[in-house]
């Protein structure tokens, strides 16, 4: 148990083996060669060393103590004379230690100021998009999230779930572009549907909402800002009922796939353009309809996900991977995180594009159907 906590603990800190063998190898060579001082200035390195595995100043100016150790047992022996070289070696020891840490010190000052960002980078990005629930109004939920950008948890994808007097109200979007330069539009379109999912009773009204929320976030940004003339959000609204019974939107978003025994495309009509290329005062917003039978689910997602890509090239099989969950009876609630780690196999965890899982799961046992009040809005079985 000892010798297992010695060996992590030489694993911590590399630099304890990395300076003792660079000195006991000098040490050595200067033993061996005859007036050994041209060989001793190579003792500088150890404290180098240190400050390069990231050791603290107090690692640096342990390290370079033991160069020094070893210089002043070399200069002892009768084979190394005092002499120039002798000096100028413990002389370029002394200026390493002392280089060593300051960059020791700069470095840790550094790291604690990248922490701090990534803690204040993180509470933002978890207001923004928020960790979900098990269960929301009564539905099961689970969402996985990828994104393109490495260190960053969010990007151009979205979802979010609320309960509301109208029934449990899902939203999944894809915004133009991925990464970090598609938050801004993000976090517009988040924010004006956890308002309007509350207020609006239909989901037509939603809609309206969101696009009028986009264009305020267009118009509003910097002239200096790099922007694109064409900017559009792809949107999946959903509003199920504890009964099954739901109802959808969709703005030019991947249809939806049911999960359970027909596992398969969820077909809801056809899709409007995506928000921010009509005008819904103008357009008809068409509210389809559907029902979930007992047991089943529903599945939202972006199109990061079938786009996905292997090394080869090949797409993500999503229509045979969802099959496969299926014949294995998997738990609706577990879908999106197997989905997450089967994209991560297959894409060997390289992204081109963000991706977002949304599984949405309504109890087994269903209670009486509570029904949604509707406006004049059109709506017809899809």
């Amino acid at each position: 148990m000892s010798l297992t906590r010695t060996i992590r603990g030489l694993r911590r800190k590399p630099w304890v083996p990395l300076s003792a063998a660079w000195v006991a190898a000098m040490g050595i060579l200067a033993w061996q060669v005859p007036q050994g001082t041209d060989v001793l200035p190579a003792l500088a390195v150890t404290p180098a060393l240190s400050a390069a595995t990231g050791a603290r100043r107090r690692a640096v100016l342990a390290s370079g103590t033991l160069a020094l150790a070893a210089l002043g047992t070399d200069l002892a022996d009768d084979s190394v004379g005092l002499s120039g070289p002798a000096a100028g070696a413990a002389c370029a020891v002394l200026a390493v230690i002392a280089a060593g840490m300051w960059t020791a010190g700069h470095r840790s000052h550094l790291s604690a100021e990248l922490a701090r960002t990534r803690e204040i980078a993180a509470a933002a990005q978890h207001v923004l998009l928020r960790p979900l629930p098990r269960t929301v109004g009564g539905v099961e939920v689970s969402g996985e999230y990828l994104s393109a950008s490495h260190g960053a948890r969010i990007g151009g994808d979205f979802y979010e779930v609320l309960a509301t007097p109208y029934g449990v109200r899902a939203l999944i979007g894809d915004a133009r572009g991925h990464g970090l330069p598609a938050i801004g539009l993000v976090a517009a379109l988040l924010g004006s549907f956890r308002e309007a999912a509350h207020h609006e009773q239909d989901l037509a009204g939603v809609v309206h909402r969101l696009d009028g929320a986009m264009h305020r976030h267009l118009s509003e940004r910097t002239p200096g800002e790099d922007v694109d003339d064409e900017e559009f959000a792809t949107v999946q609204l959903v509003q199920l009922a504890e009964d099954g019974a739901l109802q959808a939107v969709n703005c030019g978003h991947p249809p939806p796939y049911r999960l359970g025994p027909r596992t398969g495309p969820l077909a809801l009509g056809e899709p409007l353009p995506p928000l921010g290329l009509f005008d819904p005062v103008r357009t008809d917003v068409t509210v389809c309809r559907g029902k979930l039978a007992p047991g089943e689910g529903l599945l939202l997602y972006t199109d990061g996900v079938p786009d996905a890509r292997d090394r080869t090239g090949r797409f993500f099989p999503l229509p045979d991977t969802l099959a496969a969950l299926a014949a294995t009876r998997v738990r609706d609630a577990d879908v999106a995180a197997l989905l997450r780690a089967e994209i991560v196999l297959h894409t060997g965890g390289q992204r081109a594009d963000d991706m977002a899982l949304l599984v949405l799961a309504p109890p087994p046992a269903l209670p009486e159907p509570h029904r949604a009040a509707r406006l004049g809005h059109p709506v017809r079985n899809c």
